[in-house]
């Protein structure tokens, strides 16, 4: 593989991240505007889009950048490299947990960040397993994740007049364990799936056009598929067999709670998603537009503080916190991710990476 070529794998993947950027803004203001479902049919299906898929791709994206980084260790067998990763999966594991609390200590309780620390630190210890180790893993993930589901009550910890906005005792150790590890916006189980899939991906070589199209009829096929199953599922069981919500919470493809039908339905997606960019970034990376969006890419970190205390510092100031619609909402994150394209095509004629991806390096190095 020739530099070009991997130069243009990574902006391609840059590319795909800037997406899911956009696609976390979308939901993200969504919710914190109070327009879910406050609006026209065609727009809350827009939105929905968005739900649950734009993080599934970020988590992919970050274990397939973590296969990248690993891949002379894995090459070579080398002892001393294979620590050498690790140790620096550890110090950035610790930084974007640190960063991630403090986002949740100031409001932030959507924060993803703390739960990329935690993925991390977990992936550090598999960086060399063999794919097919990597695959029984999430199986055994999923299926685990799923039983809990089932088992306990997913309820826990959510304050029942605020479900998914209130997190009641998240301070306590018994709390932050059940969020981090089983039903918080973005649990362990079974949310390291994607990372590890992400793993996996990385290992594949994403400059052949065969396996982009493998890659890529696969992802259609097993989205279509798993969309009509989940119909399915829910029709038959609430015939006979479940109530609507018991069928929904264990069928649907949507992210609460995580299933085994939405982890799959995502990853679907999400090769969709990477396959995609890889090309258009190939084709037209020369184009203005495209450079922007790459540039964007390359500073998702500083994008994802600065929409919690920038993009929702400006909501408060303007008093549009609650009862907003869904045309505002998506007005608002599309405003916001052209600021943030402006800044990157700015910042990026000086510097190479962002300001909070300077940080990191400097503190984890």
């Amino acid at each position: 593989m020739t530099k070009g070529q991997v130069s243009k794998r990574m902006e391609g993947l840059d590319f795909a991240r800037a997406l899911a950027m956009f696609g976390m803004f979308v939901v993200n203001f969504g919710v914190i505007t109070g327009a879910d479902g406050n609006g026209p049919t065609w727009l809350i299906g827009v939105q929905n889009l968005f739900q649950g898929r734009a993080s599934a791709i970020f988590v992919i994206l970050a274990g397939l950048g973590i296969a990248l980084m690993t891949a002379k260790a894995r090459a070579t067998e080398s002892p001393f490299l294979k620590q050498q990763n690790r140790k620096t999966l550890w110090k950035r594991a610790l930084f974007l947990f640190v960063l991630g609390m403090i986002l949740y200590a100031v409001g932030w309780s959507g924060d993803i960040l703390h739960y990329y620390g935690v993925y991390m630190l977990i992936a550090s210890f598999f960086i060399v397993s063999s794919s097919t180790t990597i695959m029984l893993l999430t199986s055994a993930l999923l299926v685990t994740a799923q039983t809990f589901q089932i088992i306990f009550n997913y309820m826990a910890g959510w304050d029942p007049d605020q479900f998914l906005l209130e997190y009641l005792d998240f301070w306590t150790v018994e709390g932050f364990l059940r969020n981090l590890f089983f039903n918080g916006y973005h649990p362990v189980l079974p949310w390291f799936c994607f990372f590890f899939i992400g793993l996996i991906l990385g290992r594949l070589d994403l400059t052949d056009a065969t396996v982009r199209k493998k890659l890529l009829i696969a992802g259609f096929s097993i989205t279509v598929l798993t969309e009509i199953l989940s119909k399915i599922l829910i029709n038959v069981t609430t015939k006979s067999l479940l109530d609507t919500d018991s069928a929904w919470f264990l069928f649907e493809t949507g992210p609460i709670p995580p299933n085994v039908l939405y982890i799959v339905s995502n990853t679907a997606t999400a090769l969709i998603v990477i396959v995609v960019s890889l090309y258009i970034a190939e084709k037209f990376a020369e184009n203005g537009l495209i450079r922007a969006i790459i540039q964007t890419g390359q500073l998702t970190l500083t994008h994802y503080v600065s929409h919690v205390f920038l993009g929702i510092g400006i909501l408060i100031v303007f008093h549009r916190l609650e009862h907003q619609t869904i045309a505002f909402s998506l007005l608002y994150a599309c405003l916001f991710f052209i600021g943030s394209m402006l800044f990157s095509v700015l910042w990026r004629r000086k510097y190479n990476r962002g300001p909070i991806e300077i940080i990191m390096r400097k503190v984890t190095k």
